[in-house]
């Protein structure tokens, strides 16, 4: 499945965070398809050093849902992504990977939402992760429940607020 410029584009302009999931599992093709985006991200000197973690399990979920204060996405999620980094991972390169998960997902018509785990030694406890790696961030996953609608918090800042040229300031 190839999209034009176009539709990607304009994908990436409408993505959103989706806190309500159908109560059923994730297609494994789907799901497939999704860790093959994650898969494929670029990252710095391409080490790829990073893994992540699919959580079904309903106790294994409820406790990564314990080690994070916003986490109510994770609860009502078929599915939590938990992107795992090894030691000295970027974090920009985390966040390139959460962010095809959540393109991919969207693609194939899922929805996604980013969840921090503020008490990442917690979370790695619960996945059982080797010393040194971490799992500060997770993706819940699941297909949109019909009553779903993106979270409003007031649109974007204009382009001329957050845009500097040759230097921050003067």
């Amino acid at each position: 499945m190839f999209l034009t410029m176009s539709s990607t584009y304009q994908r990436i302009l409408r993505l959103r965070a989706i806190r309500h999931y159908q109560d059923r599992p994730v297609d494994p093709d789907d799901l497939r398809r999704v860790l093959e985006a994650a898969r494929w991200t670029g990252s710095s000197k391409n080490r790829q050093n990073w893994s992540v973690v699919v959580v079904e399990d309903r106790d294994r979920i409820d406790k990564l849902a314990e080690c994070g204060n916003f986490t109510n996405p994770l609860l009502a999620a078929p599915v939590a992504l938990v992107l795992v980094e090894e030691p000295e991972t970027y974090e920009f390169d985390t966040g390139r990977m959460a962010q095809n998960i959540m393109l991919a997902a969207d693609a194939l018509g899922m929805a996604t939402c980013p969840i921090t785990l503020h008490r990442d030694p917690d979370a790695a406890r619960v996945l059982g992760l080797p010393e040194g790696w971490r799992c500060r961030y997770a993706i819940s996953l699941g297909y949109p429940a019909p009553s779903a609608r993106p979270a409003r918090f007031g649109g974007r800042k204009p382009l001329d607020r957050i845009l500097h040229r040759d230097s921050f300031g003067p």
